[in-house]
């Protein structure tokens, strides 16, 4: 279960333990007060440009729904061809799916549906992708497609690497040719760009401890800027030359105010940002509320300055290390045993605070990520002040495990 609760670090542990007395854990909360906020705070940092919803962080349709219902949000940024079309049927009307896929029968039911086919937009680059579509196709409507610009920052002459691996595409002469073809291949139609600059929007320039890192990545990340940006604006001029954009995406939750400043960028994706995850707490330029949490009840006191929660090994993904595990949130003080770590059925906590806990009271914990949560989870409970005021049911709630 999640619940969505409001916020204040000390008072909050007894705002979510009165909200979730009646419900036997594990349990996961959302602060509405808290997501709200976070909403308002990503429509400020935006500057009047459309954000897309990043469906991954947050794999609930009833919270999808409630930010859409936001000024300053518009659309979805999907992450498989089966979760399109499963939002395109039920109300979404613009939903971009940012991965390719080789979901032959979703791609059969694209083809076959000209609503469905005008709702979902999906990221192409490479022309195999193309061939796998028109083999799955069982109807004509036409595939709008996007392109994705590779954003990663090369130095000593491309020997030295540094972001994600995603897109092979990378210079205006490679975007222009590519959307040329498509352009020319009958039952395709190019409609927008995509560039995801994580090693920006996704990693933290701020790092508890590490003041030379951090200068190192506020450099790093300074020049990837300057270099995407001046690239970006190329990209989008060559593709202009073949095809009427309806829009440019970029950036992410860390990096909102640097993506919307580019000229050539009309609309900027983020969802992370709503739940506020251990992970984006190490920015300077914006500070989020934390507002999806979950609780593990107390069911041991091996002894002084220690009690044990049922499970709490919910790992993120990404390369694996410490940052991953999900973080003791309330009571403060509390920390993981070196040799066990968060546990896959129990996991022993060990601090001060453990020696005022009693059997059934319970830890709560952030995850390092945002939407990840909600794979352990069937139920998001929604939270005002200190009561439950809706649950609802996650993506795996719904019977949904994309992923």
């Amino acid at each position: 279960m999640v619940i969505l609760v409001t916020r204040t670090p000390v008072s909050d542990r007894h705002r979510y333990d009165r909200a979730t007395a009646h419900l036997d854990g594990p349990v996961a909360v959302v602060d509405l007060a808290a997501f709200d906020a976070n909403a308002a705070d990503l429509v400020r940092r935006a500057g009047g440009k459309p954000i897309r919803v990043a469906s991954k962080s947050l794999r609930c349709r009833a919270l999808l729904e409630r930010v859409l219902a936001v000024d300053g949000f518009a659309g979805v940024m999907s992450f498989t061809l089966d979760e399109s079309l499963w939002l395109a049927r039920t109300g979404v009307r613009d939903v971009l799916l940012a991965y390719p896929s080789t979901d032959r029968a979703g791609y059969a039911e694209l083809t076959a549906d000209p609503e469905l086919a005008r709702r979902v937009t999906v990221v192409l680059d490479d022309p195999a992708q193309l061939d796998l579509i028109d083999k799955a196709r069982s109807g004509d409507a036409e595939v709008r497609v996007c392109l994705e610009l590779d954003t990663a920052l090369h130095l000593l002459g491309g020997r030295v690497r540094v972001g994600a691996r995603r897109s092979p595409l990378r210079t205006p002469e490679e975007l222009g040719a590519f959307a040329e073809f498509v352009q020319r291949r009958r039952g395709f139609r190019v409609v927008g760009l995509m560039a995801y600059e994580g090693h920006v929007a996704g990693v933290g320039d701020r790092v508890p401890g590490r003041p030379v890192r951090s200068q190192l990545i506020r450099l790093m990340q300074a020049r990837s800027r300057t270099e995407l940006a001046e690239r970006r604006a190329a990209v989008v001029r060559r593709l202009r030359q073949v095809v009427e954009l309806e829009f440019v995406n970029g950036g992410g939750t860390g990096s909102v105010e640097s993506t919307v400043a580019e000229r050539a960028v009309t609309e900027v994706a983020a969802g992370s940002g709503l739940y506020a995850p251990q992970l984006f707490d190490n920015y300077r330029s914006f500070r989020g509320r934390p507002a999806a949490l979950f609780g593990q009840p107390v069911v041991r006191r091996p002894g002084v300055g220690v009690v044990t929660v049922l499970g709490g090994g919910y790992p993120a993904s990404g390369a694996a290390g410490p940052d991953r595990s999900p973080v003791p949130y309330l009571p403060a003080g509390l920390h993981y045993d070196p040799m066990e770590g968060a546990g896959e059925v129990q996991t022993p906590l060990i601090g001060p605070a453990a020696d005022d806990l009693l059997i059934g009271d319970r830890v709560w914990f952030r995850h390092a990520k945002a939407g990840e949560l909600c794979e352990r989870f069937a139920e998001l409970h929604l939270i005002e002040g200190d009561r439950v005021v809706r649950s609802v049911p996650t993506y795996r709630g719904e019977g949904r495990t994309f992923l």
